[in-house]
């Protein structure tokens, strides 16, 4: 039998299935995209602080919209984290970017905490033992009136 030469990874078994294209373009059975961006600086006279927008896109069912928008100070991303400790046991939560003492709203520290933030709430949106363990998780991440006085562990 004479050997065609075919491009690289091409197989002459599998040459005749293709996958219909609307199987390509399906979303997967479960999706979860998070992004931290758009930092802001605030100051209004008394109190200085940089917060950050969270952005999610969704179709797990644990979670109330498969669109949000939601912003978030880094103090909260403490209690955040200090609160899921406590709630889900057993779970290793991930440690948040640093605290900063210096230059805290330059550009590039804005940007590094930003970085961090998003790596953080990535891991811990992802795992599956807080998205069905946690009560916090779906408010912090996606409820707009979130307030950290309004959760008591």
């Amino acid at each position: 039998m004479a050997q065609r030469n075919l491009p690289f990874g091409h197989n002459t078994r599998y040459a005749s299935y293709q996958i219909p294209a609307e199987n390509l373009y399906n979303e997967p059975e479960n999706s979860l995209e998070i992004e931290v961006v758009n930092p802001q600086t605030h100051d209004d006279g008394k109190n200085k602080y940089t917060d950050y927008e969270i952005i999610c896109r969704t179709n797990i069912p644990s979670f109330k919209f498969k669109n949000s928008s939601v912003r978030r100070r880094y103090s909260e991303f403490e209690w955040f984290r200090e609160t899921l400790k406590r709630e889900v046991a057993g779970v290793n939560i991930p440690n948040l970017p640093g605290k900063v003492l210096t230059n805290r709203f330059s550009d590039k520290v804005i940007e590094e905490r930003r970085e961090g933030l998003e790596n953080f709430l990535q891991v811990v949106a992802g795992h599956p033992l807080l998205q069905t363990g946690s009560k916090v998780l779906v408010a912090f991440i996606q409820d707009p009136n979130f307030a950290t006085h309004s959760y008591r562990y």
